[in-house]
């Protein structure tokens, strides 16, 4: 049984929104060193642990997309 695939305008809206959720890990994880309140940090790590799901269900729709962008397995800086 053939897998469906994505339409292209569904394969770029899942694009951006697991860019949109990788964005928002990242901002969490960078801001719980800068928060002192503990229950601000505890819902800050809640996001984490929630964002890292969500963005591993997103990758696995991502595989049905007709393109698809290779996932490096370490960004490359930005500054050299």
């Amino acid at each position: 049984m053939n897998t469906p695939t994505l339409a292209p305008h569904e394969s770029m809206e899942l694009h951006e929104a697991l860019n949109f959720k990788t964005l928002c890990l990242a901002k969490s994880k960078l801001m719980q060193g800068l928060v002192f309140d503990q229950e601000l940090k505890a819902l800050m790590q809640k996001d984490v642990i929630l964002s890292t799901q969500q963005i591993a269900e997103l990758q696995a729709f991502y595989a049905r997309a007709p393109f698809q962008a290779p996932v490096p397995n370490s960004p490359t800086p930005i500054t050299q």
